[in-house]
């Protein structure tokens, strides 16, 4: 999938306005995984930490976690103008403490940061590309820094991969998506997405350079982990 298709959605207005919905009904406790997040980095990162936010437009995780941490400042990253702008919106009174910037993960600073997280993000690159992304978040963490992943991870077996998908499908409708959105949100993640099992993400994590993998979150066709630079 090109980048320019990868973007596409993200610059139709009305899909970017309707966005902050879209999580909470197609990833279920979404709010409840910015929470753990939260906390999960608080437990190595300093009252006055430095966060990466990779995959920041929209701006619900930098929210999330500006208001759990009054200390923190943030560095979002996102490759869609219109994204970054709902995110802008969506802060609030915290925009004072997030620099916002436009790009893929090249774009980021240099840091070193005392914190970083990447959700429902990594599902959208393939395999090399996730690699890289990730070595590249690995290289601007501090030593022993945490790092939490969340996307899109089920087993990709033949007949496993249509049952998980159609269980994504079914809790996207008892959400209160129509069936008819449902079944094509279903048909454009078979078509484009390069999915992965939790195993190979969780390689891919190790491979990058974290250590201490752990599986935090998991929820129907949805995994996070953390893991320390």
């Amino acid at each position: 999938m090109s980048v320019s298709e990868l973007l596409a959605p993200f610059r139709d207005s009305e899909a970017v306005a309707r966005y902050t919905e879209g999580p909470r009904r197609f990833v279920p406790g979404v709010a409840d995984m910015h929470t753990m997040t939260g906390l999960l980095l608080a437990e190595r990162a300093p009252t006055d930490a430095r966060v990466l936010v990779l995959g920041a437009g929209g701006g619900l995780e930098l929210k999330a976690l500006a208001d759990m941490h009054a200390g923190w400042t943030f560095d979002g990253v996102d490759p869609a103008p219109e994204m970054l702008a709902l995110a802008q919106r969506t802060v609030g009174v915290h925009a004072m403490r997030v620099r916002l910037h436009e790009g893929i993960i090249d774009i980021a600073p240099d840091g070193p940061f005392d914190a970083a997280t990447c959700l429902l993000t990594l599902h959208f690159l393939g395999f090399e590309e996730r690699l890289r992304t990730t070595r590249e978040i690995r290289r601007r963490l501090k030593p022993g820094a945490p790092f939490v992943a969340a996307h899109s991870s089920f087993p990709q077996g033949k007949d496993e991969r249509a049952i998980w998908l159609s269980r994504y499908a079914a809790f996207a409708v008892a959400s209160g998506v129509d069936r008819d959105s449902a079944k094509a949100m279903l048909t454009k993640v078979e078509a484009h997405l390069d999915m992965l099992s939790p195993e190979q993400d969780e390689a891919i994590l190790r491979e990058a350079g974290f250590t201490d993998v752990s599986l935090f979150y998991a929820a129907f066709t949805w995994r996070g982990w953390v893991a320390y630079a």
